[in-house]
């Protein structure tokens, strides 16, 4: 067996290398598609007027760097700390109904969101008896997310440079799985981890582009590899 005596250890460290998949979960107003909007609430787009048919977001895959700080509470219950640097991108699409010179048409535009957050996560790991050199646990806790690229400091003064803006901070609860194999020098994990953001994170104005908005929360998949 090896590190026999590895979980008797009051506190531990490490570091976290993860594939992560950032989105949003976009809920829109009831009468999203009944509304009109003048070319004064779209200035990047050329209409008379125009309509929202919906919006929806894809993610794309980012990268998280973190150090992992383990403190044992029990037998099977550990505390971690696990201060990360995670870098991802995210796209709105926006479907309207465009009214231009009496002429109507469908437009399809996509807006990118780039984020750089930097995020503090506490969790309580629930670990299996261990099984050889192998065991596994179960994840829950909280989150709080800073965005160091957000644009809410960014506002142009260009009218046909219209971004989605997001507030700086967020606050997350999460939830995961994973699995330890300990080697003869280091004890090497795998975990998959879900966070869901609590907090509205849109900065909300007069555009197309926030108006139909009810709801705008983050989402997170992470899959990670730790060292420790």
């Amino acid at each position: 067996m090896n590190l026999p005596t590895y979980n008797y250890s009051k506190y531990h460290f490490g570091f976290l290398l993860g594939l992560n998949q950032i989105n949003f979960v976009v809920k829109t107003k009831s009468d999203l598609s009944q509304v009109v909007y003048d070319s004064t609430h779209s200035p990047d787009i050329f209409a008379d007027s125009l309509r929202i048919l919906g919006i929806n977001s894809d993610p794309t895959l980012g990268f998280t760097i973190g150090i992992v700080g383990n403190l044992r509470l029990g037998k099977y219950f550990d505390l971690r700390f696990i201060p990360s640097l995670s870098f991802g991108e995210r796209y709105l699409n926006y479907t309207f109904l465009r009214y231009f010179n009496g002429t109507p048409s469908v437009v399809e535009i996509k807006k990118s969101v780039t984020s750089t957050f930097v995020e503090f996560p506490l969790d309580i790991k629930y670990r299996s008896k261990r099984i050889g050199n192998f065991g596994a646990y179960l994840l829950a806790g909280v989150k709080y997310s800073m965005d160091l690229a957000t644009n809410k400091a960014k506002k142009t003064d260009d009218p046909t440079q219209k971004l989605v803006r997001l507030n700086r901070r967020d606050f997350s609860l999460e939830g995961g799985i994973g699995f330890d194999f300990y080697n003869a020098w280091f004890k090497f994990g795998i975990e998959l981890k879900m966070s869901y953001g609590l907090t509205d994170i849109l900065v909300r104005e007069n555009n197309v582009y926030t108006s139909g908005i009810d709801k705008f929360r983050s989402k997170m998949f992470q899959l990670s590899f730790t060292f420790e």
